[in-house]
């Protein structure tokens, strides 16, 4: 009976948070196949990813298993660099860059040599395909996603049968469900076989049941060693079913259900010992004992549990009733709200889907990819796409998404003490701007990619911004090793620089971009210096909240007061480096040394004007259009800078239709809603779901800033279950651009100060005093920055800040607060 109250419970509860915006449609939908990738419709639990082309006579289940790489346990760092880093250290201090990159190149060439690897792809287990004999013409064609669900369908009319599909994969039952069912007894009857581009395969029917069987493949010098078992398995209502020795058919049937179970000798990043026989036979046996209604509805509750926190309403347009690549061809002409937060919600359905609490963290395509050789080999790449990937985790009410990335990061600061050791002569550990299944924390290169050993300082952000938003102490203990073991890094590896005798990294670079013809490595990147500057203050803090290692924090405290300010350069812009050597003409993707501006809050609009100015003269200068996840990276930085159109403006640029063309800078959207670099990338999805809550919600600024970035596209509309910092829950209606009402839940307790707009005035259940010194709450401290170095040459123009007031309240941990305008 208890269990009975429960479920019911669940479904009140998502029908509730929808309730009054049914008309938002939560689906992808369309009225042809796919005829290629990059329609397909994904799939996933987390461990287990699919992608649906709904083809009526052929359909193609593509398959992946989060842990399906090539290669084998191992790390790639190279031996006896270190005099050579040190000379290259002397080349930059001495202003001979080129001779320094030049040592780079050979110290660390583009080439992985024989004894080294550069990290092993992500791979494909391969293609599950169901052939239905005569279904070759159709009628009344319709294929969707349901978002709100996690499951996909598709339906047709062939020979005066209306056939009907149903795909999801189990968050509940660890399997992926199929179910074909039609509206006339005896109609269904197909064959279901399997194919794979991996070279070492098998496929076999045993006990009426299809196998397919592969081993990854061997790159560089690691031999192979993954081995993947897949089983289908057939639950026929009527009709025959038949096996060859690779083949099932079906004859006849009324209904049919199959499960697909699939799993790896993968055990942990040094450990293939598991037996994915014996995995699989327990996940079908226990799978198969329920109903296909029972597991239907224990997969939509398990995943609801998640994506159901958050309601997103921005309007409504006829748009809504066409068809999605319909709705992206049209989106820059067309008025089509709805579309805006169906792309929010595909992020969040995404990060669910890719990214489960005891999982691998989604790598460069989240879990789906259908290559033996991906592009970038679809890595972990953490000079800025894996850090994308887990922006809407803590904001969008996903906080547990976010534990993979923890749990690799451990993984990595034991692997990273081998890199740190032998590379730089460093305590603690580090990585550069790769990982793999394997957790290499090697380098790939000396050019313009490999040789930045910042990858710790920016994962590790991730624990410090967890810890902030949910106030778990126990998670900051359990973790603090890792983020002191980033800190020793640096502490070590910072060398004095000559002119100011300031603390920089060296050898490093500005992610992927050069300052000289084929120049890029240097010392002192403005990026790397805000990175340090944060994991430094991080474990300052840490080590208060936790009153532990005092020495060690004072150390660390030393030496960030010799870090080097920000500087404002010649053309008043941000300096990309420590010497004004930026370009006026220079549109490269990456705008790395705005990371102080998001997703770190060094750069504010109320505390750092000068600063704030020269970073949006460096955005404008940079321009619009690049690739998908650098556009995500701008819907962000135009939010902090308080420009809801232009941040609205960048959705537009990447909600359009991605080009054919599978290199380039364009970005874009694909018809099934996931982001183009070009080719496919799954980063900037997360970044504009991301994006989209800065401009609703922004809580870095020692306040929770309410609509700071609101555009006049979204006049009116509401928003419940996004996260602030300090365990604060907000939910916000609003009208003709100004809030209507303002909901805030305190999970911890405590000061919450609000920033609203200066015409807005709220009355609730607590009297708003006016705010007065600092944030009390100490989940808003507010670190201070030294004052920016500015060029002779520079000609600011002055930033003037919207009119804001602040306002405070207690708050009682586990109370509701509800307020409206005056």
């Amino acid at each position: 009976m208890n269990r009975i109250k429960i479920i019911a419970g669940c479904l009140v509860l998502s029908i509730s948070v929808f309730q009054g915006n049914a008309q938002q449609k939560l689906k992808l939908q369309y009225n042809t196949p796919a005829t290629n990738w990059n329609e397909a419709l994904p799939l996933g639990n987390g461990r287990l990813g699919a992608m649906v082309f709904g083809n009526p006579q052929k359909e193609e289940l593509q398959l992946n298993e989060e842990t399906v790489w090539a290669g084998e346990p191992g790390n790639n760092v190279p031996k006896n660099v270190y005099p050579n880093i040190e000379e290259i250290r002397k080349l930059l201090f001495a202003g001979k860059n080129k001779e320094a990159q030049d040592l780079a190149n050979t110290t660390f060439p583009r080439q992985a040599p024989a004894n080294l690897n550069y990290g092993m792809p992500y791979q494909t287990v391969g293609s599950l395909w169901i052939e239905f004999p005569g279904h070759e013409s159709f009628t009344d064609y319709k294929r969707d996603l349901d978002i709100e669900k996690a499951v996909s369908s598709v339906s047709y009319k062939a020979n005066g049968v209306t056939y009907k599909r149903e795909f999801f994969a189990s968050f509940a039952d660890d399997v992926i469900l199929v179910k074909l069912t039609a509206d006339k007894k005896k109609s269904i009857s197909f064959s279901l076989s399997a194919t794979t581009p991996q070279v070492v395969h098998n496929f076999k029917t045993k006990d009426n049941k299809l196998f397919f069987e592969g081993t990854t493949a061997s790159v560089d010098n690691k031999i192979g060693k993954v081995k993947f078992i897949g089983e289908a398995a057939c639950t026929l209502q009527g009709g025959k079913l038949t096996a060859t020795s690779d083949k099932l058919t079906v004859k006849d049937a009324d209904e049919v259900i199959i499960r697909i179970a699939i799993a790896t000798n993968f055990k942990n990043y040094k450990d293939l010992s598991a037996n994915p026989s014996e995995k699989n036979a327990a996940t079908l046996v226990k799978a198969s004992k329920k109903t296909y209604a029972k597991s239907f509805q224990d997969h939509v509750i398990a995943y609801q549990k998640y994506f159901n926190r958050v309601s997103l309403y921005l309007g409504n347009s006829p748009q809504s009733n066409k068809t999605t690549d319909v709705r992206i061809k049209e989106f820059g002409t067309s008025y089509d709200p709805q579309l805006v937060a169906l792309y929010f919600q595909f992020g969040r359905y995404l990060l669910i889907s890719s990214s489960q609490p005891g999982n691998q963290p989604g790598n460069l395509q989240g879990i789906w990819n259908h290559k033996l050789s991906p592009p970038w080999d679809s890595k972990y790449t953490v000079n800025i796409n894996t850090e994308m990937n887990y922006w809407p985790a803590e904001i969008t009410n996903l906080s547990e998404m976010h534990q993979p990335l923890f749990s690799m990061l451990k993984d990595l600061a034991i692997t990273g003490k081998e890199s740190a050791s032998e590379m730089y002569h460093a305590r603690g550990w580090n990585m550069h701007h790769n990982t793999d299944l394997w957790r290499m924390t090697g380098v790939v290169d000396g050019g313009f990619y490999g040789l930045w050993p910042m990858g710790g300082a920016w994962l590790t952000q991730h624990l410090w911004q967890h810890y902030l938003y949910t106030g778990d102490k126990a998670f900051l203990k359990e973790y603090y090793p890792v983020l002191k073991g980033a800190a020793q890094f640096y502490l070590d590896v910072l060398q004095e620089e000559p002119e100011h005798k300031w603390l920089v990294v060296a050898p490093s670079m500005s992610p992927e971009n050069t300052y000289e013809k084929s120049v890029g490595v240097s010392a002192g990147t403005t990026m790397d210096n805000q990175l340090v500057f944060d994991t430094f203050n991080n474990i300052v803090n840490a080590a208060k909240v936790l009153e532990t290692d005092k020495s060690f924090a004072d150390s660390v405290a030393v030496a960030l007061k010799r870090l080097p300010p920000m500087q404002i350069g010649q053309y008043s812009q941000l300096q990309e480096w420590l010497h004004d050597w930026d370009k006026p003409n220079d549109h490269h993707r990456h705008i790395s040394h705005l990371y102080g501006l998001f997703p770190s809050g060094q750069i504010s609009p109320f505390r750092t004007p000068q600063l704030i100015e020269a970073a949006k003269n460096t955005l404008i200068s940079r321009g619009d259009v690049s690739t998908g996840w650098s556009m995500g990276w701008k819907v962000n930085w135009w939010a902090r800078l308080l420009d809801g159109n232009r941040a609205f403006k960048l959705i537009k640029d990447q909600l359009s239709p991605a080009p054919m063309e599978t290199k380039g800078q364009q970005g874009g959207t694909y018809p099934n809603l996931l982001d183009a670099h070009p080719p496919f990338q799954i980063d900037g999805n997360f970044g504009c779901t991301a994006g989209i809550t800065e401009m609703l919600l922004q809580s870095y600024d020692g306040a929770i800033y309410v609509l700071p970035a609101l555009p006049d596209d979204f006049k009116s509309g509401k928003v419940s279950g996004l996260k602030a910092k300090g365990g604060f829950e907000v939910a916000i209606e609003w009208e003709n651009g100004k809030v209507k009402q303002l909901t805030v839940k305190s999970a911890l307790g405590g000061n919450c100060r609000l920033r609203l707009a200066s015409n807005v005035m709220l009355v609730g259940d607590v009297k708003l005093e006016e705010a007065k010194g600092d944030n009390p709450n100490v989940f808003y401290n507010v670190t201070t920055i030294k004052d920016p170095l500015i060029s002779e040459k520079a000609a600011l123009k002055g930033y003037k800040s919207p009119e804001t007031k602040l306002y405070d309240f207690n708050t009682v941990a586990g109370k509701t607060y509800v307020f409206k305008v005056k």
